[in-house]
């Protein structure tokens, strides 16, 4: 971007040619003067009444110039960040000159439009958390709302007591974990706080995560292949823990009865890779591209397993590690995530 604050050769001859011209208009009209008048008053009188008008003349060019290129572009700044400050984002300032030839107070501009339309989205996605979070909330609290007077009524036989409190179980336990994974993304986002990395074997750490899932894999009857390699190393166990526990109860969640997950963790290339494999309905491309935002469910059918915020932790914790993480899916034939992290991150 040129800057004009820079030596302009164009800005110093309109500036010196015109001073140039009065001083030399000045010196012929002295000139002029004293060859016709020997008085030494009239002389300097009209010399005095020449340097006011040049001085007058001089200084209603520069109020335009401040006018134009001081006073209206520092205005709009001001109003823009007035704007701005009561929240209102719908700033667009238009810059004095070409985006080639921008002075410091287009550059100020530019900045400010940047800097409006980075707000108006951080606005609208902190609304949309806003109404999705309330969205999460209000469902399972109307459940357990609607439980509690159902398990008021004094007539109730006690399968039905059983079925009921196994309900508000549900929906406790789903209002708890959605409590709980804002939380632990407010926290990462924001960096508040940081778990101290201490020495880890990751491969027990996974395994201890499958042996929670037991029970579903058994319920479900689902054939699981392991295939963990040892990996002892300095990380952060509890940002490893969320990683395994959300990507294996997904794969779970969406593979069918007698289905079958594939869990990897090996290393390879000076990286440590952990994949997930799974037989389940797998996802379009068009999913794909949405399925770590906050909230975004896929598959909607199974929305009352889950609150949609699973993969958006993933992949915030991915990030601050420096790693990256792919999926590949197809439709009705399953899919594989696949986290790779560099080796060299992590004391070995």
């Amino acid at each position: 971007m040129k800057n004009n604050s820079s030596f302009s050769a164009i800005g110093f001859i309109l500036f010196f040619l015109p001073l140039s011209i009065s001083v030399s208009l000045g010196i012929l009209i002295y000139n002029l003067l004293a060859a016709k008048f020997d008085n030494f008053w009239i002389i300097f009188i009209f010399l005095f009444v020449y340097v006011i008008m040049i001085t007058f003349i001089f200084s209603l060019i520069d109020i335009f110039r401040r006018r134009q290129m001081i006073d209206k572009p520092s205005q709009q700044i001001l109003n823009a960040t007035q704007k701005i400050a009561r929240g209102d984002f719908n700033v667009k300032l238009t810059p004095l000159h070409q985006y080639n030839k921008f002075d410091q107070y287009d550059t100020i501009m530019d900045n400010i439009n940047k800097m409006a339309k980075e707000l108006s989205k951080s606005e609208i996605l902190k609304n949309d958390f806003i109404s999705n979070v309330s969205h999460e909330i209000k469902t399972p609290l109307a459940i357990i709302q609607n439980y509690a007077k159902l398990l008021s009524q004094s007539d109730l036989d006690s399968q039905t007591k059983q079925k009921y409190v196994h309900n508000l179980t549900q929906a406790s336990q789903k209002l708890s974990n959605l409590v709980s994974n804002i939380l632990k993304l407010n926290k990462l986002e924001n960096q508040t706080i940081q778990e101290s990395n201490q020495s880890t074997n990751l491969s027990e750490v996974l395994r201890q995560t499958i042996l929670q899932f037991e029970n579903l894999f058994n319920k479900k009857n689902i054939n699981l292949e392991i295939d963990i390699e040892e990996i002892v190393c300095t990380t952060n166990s509890t940002h490893w823990e969320i990683i395994f526990n959300n990507l294996i109860s997904n794969a779970i969640k969406f593979t069918k009865d007698n289905g079958s997950i594939n869990i990897r963790l090996y290393v390879e290339k000076q990286n440590i890779i952990f994949s997930v494999k799974d037989t389940g309905c797998g996802i379009s491309n068009e999913i794909g591209q949405h399925i770590f935002e906050k909230f975004y469910q896929g598959d909607t059918s199974h929305s009352h397993e889950g609150n949609g915020l699973g993969l958006a932790l993933v992949k915030k914790i991915i990030d601050i590690m420096g790693g990256n993480i792919k999926v590949e899916s197809e439709p009705n034939v399953g899919s594989v995530f696949t986290v790779i992290t560099s080796k060299e991150n992590y004391e070995v």
